[in-house]
């Protein structure tokens, strides 16, 4: 609802949540070169991919006990969405077999782009990788294509879980 109590049409709510969005890649950005500047840019990168991972990690395991709560399986499709569908530019496709979903449109990345930050703005993509293994270790989040390494679209595909003899994962993007 809006303010004076009446309900908001879509393009009004479609610009509050790309407000929000601005703000959160914008915080993002300035914690991630704040870091940067103070540690140098390799440990920068290193402790804002490890920020990220506890954040992506902490989002699928709420996912995960909400899914164990509905008592619904572990598997990729019952992966409840923690993001806001209104701003992101979203079409699924089948490439040989194999579900996948391409994002047009990205504001957290279009943000990164405008402030020439793509490199810094990428290592937040990991928390799509993070979010799959707090949810469901067996399943591996990829990313294929990406609008932060100059492609024309982010293709995203969940994939059972890659192992080596060891037991470490491979081929994590």
């Amino acid at each position: 609802m809006g303010k004076d109590g009446e309900f908001m049409s879509r393009s009004e709510a479609l610009l509050q949540v790309e407000r929000a969005l601005r703000r959160l890649a914008l915080l993002y950005h300035f914690f991630a070169k704040t870091l940067a500047e103070e540690l140098g840019e390799k440990r920068g990168a290193v402790l804002t991919r490890k920020a990220i991972d506890a954040y992506g990690t902490h989002i699928g395991h709420r996912a995960r006990r909400r899914a164990e709560e509905l008592g619904l399986p572990l598997t990729p499709e019952n992966f409840e969405s923690d993001l806001p569908d209104l701003a992101w530019q979203t079409e699924s496709v089948v490439i040989d077999g194999e579900q996948r979903v391409r994002v047009h449109h990205c504001p957290l990345a279009a943000e990164w782009i405008e402030l020439g930050e793509a490199k810094t703005g990428r290592l937040y993509c990991f928390v799509d990788q993070a979010k799959m293994r707090g949810f469901n270790p067996d399943f591996d989040y990829l990313h294929l294509r990406n609008i932060l390494e100059g492609d024309p679209y982010c293709e995203l595909v969940v994939r059972p879980s890659r192992k080596t003899d060891s037991g470490e994962k491979r081929g994590e993007e």
